[in-house]
């Protein structure tokens, strides 16, 4: 359904004397999401995540540029397509419930998207109605406007308003933020019934703990590329069956494993490549080429050696699943 390959998003602005200079956030991104399939793309805030879905639905900044490609349906995701297609073919469920509009109450809101999505207008208040239904919205909450509901029902009109129509693809932007755990279960378990009914969805999410019980597939993000691509359930067994280093420190990361750090982390001297006081994460891309100067992880990685700090990883395939480790 999506395939991302070899994805850079460039900045370009001008600095001091008018210079222009540049800032590569995500760099060598790959990724994929097939029909009937839920990814969820972890990783820490600021590592690019959302910048993926944006570049996706072609809602970049003018200042921006994007190298690589991204296909949908097989066929390359021009800005014309993208124009043409995004809320009808492919919807963004946004990470701040912000982008309702105040003015306009909650049900004029799910109505207009039907309309977009391919409703008939005398069918928009019935299908509207059915929306509100399956997300556990009461009737009277249509004639409510945004600041009258709560966090969590604000969260499901989004999806209501994204989903209402019949797109293939659904990205949803942190869907779980500023809820609490019951309400973040249902959020997620929305998502998978939207799955289950055949369609694609990319959830974007720093807490990963939320997304595994509904995820098909894992993309980890560090540093503003994809360094590992699993099945869901290696977070759910032991920490081997990651392959990247930062993966199974994720894994350790959880609850349920007691927060252990492992063997991954670095704990040799200061100044040595894999030293955990040594600073910063390595792999930072290059404002000049958009080329990582090594593994992102490196600086915080017990196995890495000279080359890992001075080369950007290739890409090791094993079947679907990859990684971006000189040492998996």
């Amino acid at each position: 359904m999506l395939t991302v390959t070899d994805l850079s998003i460039r900045f370009e602005r001008y600095g001091r004397g008018l210079a222009r200079t540049a800032i590569v956030p995500v760099h060598h991104l790959d990724l994929d999401v097939g029909p009937g399939e839920i990814v969820a793309v972890i990783g820490a805030s600021g590592s690019g995540k959302s910048l993926l879905a944006h570049a996706v639905l072609g809602i970049l900044p003018d200042n921006c540029r994007v190298d690589g490609e991204i296909r949908f349906k097989g066929e390359p995701l021009t800005p014309a397509r993208q124009k043409a297609l995004r809320g009808r073919e492919m919807v963004l469920v946004p990470q701040s419930v912000g982008f309702l509009n105040p003015l306009k109450n909650v049900g004029a809101q799910v109505r207009r998207a039907a309309i977009l999505g391919g409703a008939a207008g005398s069918a928009a208040p019935r299908v509207t109605d059915a929306a509100f239904s399956r997300y556990g919205l009461a009737p009277p909450v249509q004639a409510l406007f945004p600041f009258q509901v709560s966090g969590g029902m604000a969260r499901r009109v989004l999806t209501a308003t994204a989903t209402v129509g019949r797109a293939d693809l659904i990205v949803a932007d942190e869907p779980t933020t500023g809820l609490d755990r019951e309400a973040s279960e249902q959020s997620m378990a929305f998502l998978r019934q939207l799955a289950d009914e055949g369609r694609s969805v990319m959830v974007i999410s720093h807490d990963l703990s939320a997304v595994l019980p509904v995820a098909d597939r894992v993309a980890v993000f560090l540093s503003g590329t994809t360094v590992e691509g699993a099945p869901a359930g290696s977070f759910n067994g032991h920490p081997e069956a990651l392959r990247h280093p930062y993966s199974r420190d994720m894994w350790r990361a959880l609850p349920d494993h007691e927060f252990d750090p492992g063997p991954d982390r670095a704990a040799g001297p200061a100044g040595s490549p894999g030293a955990a006081g040594s600073g910063g994460s390595g792999g930072a891309a290059n404002a000049d080429d958009g080329q990582a100067d090594g593994c992102p992880y490196a600086r915080r990685c017990a196995r890495a050696d000279a080359a890992c700090v001075g080369m950007f990883p290739p890409k090791r395939h094993f079947g679907r699943d990859f990684v971006r480790c000189r040492h998996a």
